[in-house]
């Protein structure tokens, strides 16, 4: 039994503000105990509890000079000890919706790296078959959708007709639909 059991909290209190470290030990030898119960009530992790309940024994001493208590000392740590916790979870709450965000995040930039490596090959695909076309339906086919010009701009700079240049696309076209048809059914394969 210590020299200071039989102080009220009022007077350890003082005692504390002087910096005495007997008091001190007599306060958290009387309310570690029931704050950490009361604390387990409050969350369910026994080692989270814990630690709160130091945590507000650290910090009462650090603030020894400055603490105040209207009335009771137990009600001022219990009310400490309920904020202390919820300030906790609150903050549990906000960096569980931040990992939940950045999941979310990395998995849509996966999906998105997916997109792109997919169009890419695609895209490689389309050009392969393209330089198979014989080699004027080829040249037509790549100023019209290349370079985007018109059939009528098209025959006047190879000096073909219209006609002989619609008909070169739309043939390019069949060729590139009938090829690239197979492989549009292997691309979520590939």
């Amino acid at each position: 039994m210590s020299a200071y059991s039989k102080n009220t909290d009022p007077e350890l209190l003082t005692l504390l503000k002087a910096g005495d470290q007997e008091a001190f030990a007599e306060l958290f030898d009387r309310y570690n105990r029931l704050l950490y119960i009361n604390a387990c009530k409050l969350i369910e992790d026994r080692e989270e509890a814990r630690d709160v309940v130091q945590e507000i024994f650290i910090s009462l001493w650090e603030n020894r000079t400055k603490i105040f208590v209207r009335s009771n000392f137990a009600g001022f740590l219990y009310t400490i000890i309920r904020n202390r916790i919820f300030d906790k979870l609150s903050h549990k709450k906000v960096e569980f919706r931040y990992m939940e965000s950045m999941k979310q995040f990395k998995s849509m930039e996966e999906e998105g790296t997916d997109d792109l490596l997919r169009t890419r090959q695609l895209q490689i695909i389309i050009e392969r078959e393209i330089s198979f076309l014989p080699d004027k339906m080829r040249e037509i086919f790549e100023l019209s959708r290349k370079h985007h010009l018109s059939h009528k701009e098209i025959a006047r700079q190879l000096e073909v007709s219209e006609k002989t240049v619609k008909n070169q696309v739309n043939n390019a076209l069949k060729i590139l639909r009938t090829k690239l048809g197979m492989i549009s059914y292997l691309l979520p394969f590939i």
